[in-house]
């Protein structure tokens, strides 16, 4: 299985339109190759790179989908995906680009290919998700995007 985006390259930077300093809209997504015997696809992005000051866990929840229809394959820049959202670190259910509000942070878009579906109410949160996908991921796949504001490049 394969996650990629035409607006930027696995471990590039992920441009400013996405982010809080530009649009804040999801960029754009295909998936391809998805496992024989899929029923829904589940995506979960999260940054690692959270300093303890902002959250003890040092993770931040940007966005959360499952029961995704497994022929998904186009997930389009500034779209609301099939399937159910559940809720980001802000308690939103939507995308939420990247904030960094230190130095270059890594978002990482997470792909799972499930056995069944979650049936999960919407707004289920990330930890919920990943206990409900225990014992039916086929297959999981990662795209890493990279992003430090403007004003915290170095000169």
């Amino acid at each position: 299985m394969q996650l990629i985006s035409p607006a930027f390259e696995n471990g590039g930077s992920i441009p400013t339109v996405y982010t809080c300093d530009g649009k804040d809209i999801n960029p754009p997504l295909e998936i391809k190759d998805v496992p024989a015997g899929t029923k829904s696809l589940v995506l979960i992005m999260d940054d690692p790179d959270v300093p303890a000051f902002v959250r003890k866990d040092q993770m931040w929840v940007h966005w959360v989908v499952y029961d995704m229809p497994a022929d998904t394959r186009i997930l389009k820049e500034k779209s609301t995906p099939p399937g159910i959202q559940g809720n980001n670190t802000d308690h939103a259910q939507r995308y939420q680009g990247p904030c960094p509000p230190d130095r270059e942070h890594r978002y990482f878009f997470k792909l799972y290919a499930l056995k069944g579906f979650l049936k999960l109410k919407p707004g289920a949160t990330k930890t919920e998700v990943e206990a409900a996908m225990e014992g039916q991921v086929l297959e999981k796949v990662e795209l890493m995007g990279r992003y430090v504001r403007p004003k915290q490049q170095k000169l």
